[in-house]
């Protein structure tokens, strides 16, 4: 195998490397000189100056995996890398405790006025009055996102005897009871606490998620840290909150636009900031290459990686069979997640017909990745999704039957939580996933884009406004498929639409005569 790293990573990780392939280290390259180079080689490390574009990928004959050596893989088009059957990974742990410490480390430096306080007297000046500080102890600290680096948070912030308040979509109150912290709301948490820390993916969820509105609710000197990703809390409605006094220091490592020179954020000596530093530590630096060249070189030697982006590796007669079973997989989770909500207890998969002969357990993973992924990001993937739901105290079962209704083949995803249970089951058709049963209403329906799946009572003038509604706000239906037991009953309605519904047309169907329930589903 030969191999390309193309961004500075430590010295560790080219050493183990160079003991099992060969290695070229060429950084720098400009993106035609990396595009020319790249046929050559069949593995390629980055970190985040190169930009893995889709013409890089095209022109990677021989490519076989792309390490990132990093937790974000904005940097890879990692579409064109799967349709290629490239892996793509990345090292999510490596930078755990680094990026936990520089998040306590700027809550200290915002409660004591530090860099403040360096910079006056480095001008000569001795005012101590002027940077009087705050304890944290007996704070109150809220912590939005409970994953690795939240859950090290909160353990550092318990030794400085702080109260800890946790948002988590996916923490069970048991889990929440190990960590000893108070699980709650975001709205919650914006109303009572002293200091909040966000440590989320950015995704459509979260972006934004501490906004004016927010601000507008916290108590008067409440504090606000983001080590985690630009985007997450609003700069500007964060610099106005801190020029206004509602909130009296902010720290920030991270920016919607890096370098942030036109960010507001800059302007107010109250927000100290940092230069995205949270993963910038020699022990991490070490740690990320390690992990990266350790995956390399198991997919040289035909093992398993550690953190695949985009697939498991499986050998390629294997995959050849369950390849169409993984978008299905995923997008049976995806849709779960979306029409039960979060905070689910247990997850049973099951697997009928011809695959119940095969080895599932990358399909499993999909189907983890797909239930995990619409919360908490492209962070999750085939491999660490089973242990997500285990830090997270979900149970998940797998089960197997040679008898099948109606198709060679069927997988089923069954969530469970306090009582409430929501199935969908799906097959393959050629080559082309298909759900075919929702809860116990039989239909047929190709999960893609958006869809609206409505309860409703089967009844006449029901499917019509529905459709309507959609029409007079420019939503183009693409397909529709209704299911139900008996003539009268309750029924099940799937429209495939062509873009997104907002909330307010939701809603506006959600009052129709005769709707239960109706959920908004992306795919």
């Amino acid at each position: 195998m030969k191999v390309l790293v193309s961004d500075p990573i430590s010295d560790k990780g080219i050493e183990i490397l160079k003991k099992e392939v060969e290695v070229d280290v060429l950084t720098g390259l400009e993106p035609s000189e990396l595009v020319k180079k790249i046929g050559e080689y069949e593995a390629l490390i980055v970190r985040s100056e190169t930009k893995v574009t889709k013409e890089v990928i095209e022109a990677g004959k021989s490519l076989k995996i792309i390490g990132r050596a990093g937790v974000g893989v904005d940097n890879i088009d990692v579409a064109a890398a799967t349709g290629k059957g490239i892996i793509v990974v990345n090292a999510p742990e490596g930078n755990t405790i680094s990026a936990a410490e520089h998040t306590i480390a700027m809550m200290m430096a915002m409660s004591r006025n530090i860099p403040q306080a360096n910079a006056s007297l480095k001008n000569k000046k001795w005012d101590r009055k002027k940077f009087m500080g705050v304890e944290v102890r007996d704070k109150t600290l809220g912590v939005v996102g409970l994953g690795r680096i939240g859950a090290e948070v909160a353990k550092r912030a318990q030794g400085m005897e702080m109260k800890i308040l946790a948002y988590d979509p996916f923490i069970t109150p048991g889990r929440a009871g190990e960590l000893g912290v108070e699980l709650t709301t975001v709205e919650d948490i914006v109303k009572r606490a002293d200091y909040i820390t966000v440590h989320t993916p950015l995704t459509k969820e979260t972006t934004n998620l501490i906004g004016a509105k927010q601000f507008g609710m916290m108590k008067k000197g409440a504090r606000i840290i983001n080590c985690a990703r630009g985007g997450i809390i609003n700069e500007e409605a964060l610099a106005k909150a801190v020029h206004d006094g509602t909130v009296a220091s902010a720290a920030i490592d991270v920016f919607v636009k890096e370098p942030p020179f036109d960010s507001p954020l800059l302007e107010n000596d109250n927000i100290i900031v940092t230069p995205h530093l949270g993963a910038s530590t020699e022990e991490a630096q070490v740690n990320v290459a390690v992990s990266v060249a350790e995956q390399v070189i198991n997919v040289h030697k035909g093992r398993p990686v550690k953190n695949a982006i985009n697939m498991p590796y499986v050998k390629p007669e294997v995959m050849q069979v369950l390849e169409p079973y993984f978008p299905l997989a995923e997008k049976m989770g995806k849709m779960c997640t979306q029409l039960i909500g979060t905070n689910f207890e247990r997850i049973d998969i099951s697997y009928s017909g011809e695959i119940a002969d095969k080895n599932v357990a990358p399909v499993t993973l999909a189907v983890l990745k797909g239930l995990l992924e619409p919360m908490l990001g492209a962070g999750v993937n085939y491999v660490n999704a089973p242990g997500i739901a285990k830090e997270r105290k979900v149970k998940v079962t797998e089960s197997k039957s040679k008898t099948t209704e109606g198709y060679p083949s069927q997988v089923s995803v069954k969530l469970s939580r306090e009582g409430e249970e929501k199935m969908v089951c799906g097959t393959i058709i050629g080559k082309e996933p298909r759900i075919i049963r929702i809860d116990e209403y039989s239909i047929d329906v190709v999960p893609s884009g958006y869809m609206i799946v409505a309860k409703h009572k089967d009844n006449p003038n029901i499917i019509g406004p529905c459709c309507m509604i959609l029409g007079k706000n420019n939503i183009n239906i693409a397909g529709m498929q209704v299911g139900r037991i008996s003539a009268g009953g309750d029924a099940i309605m799937v429209l495939g639409v062509d873009s997104d519904v907002p909330d307010r047309i939701l809603n506006e169907i959600k009052s129709v005569d005769g709707i239960i329930d109706a959920k908004r589903v992306v795919l």
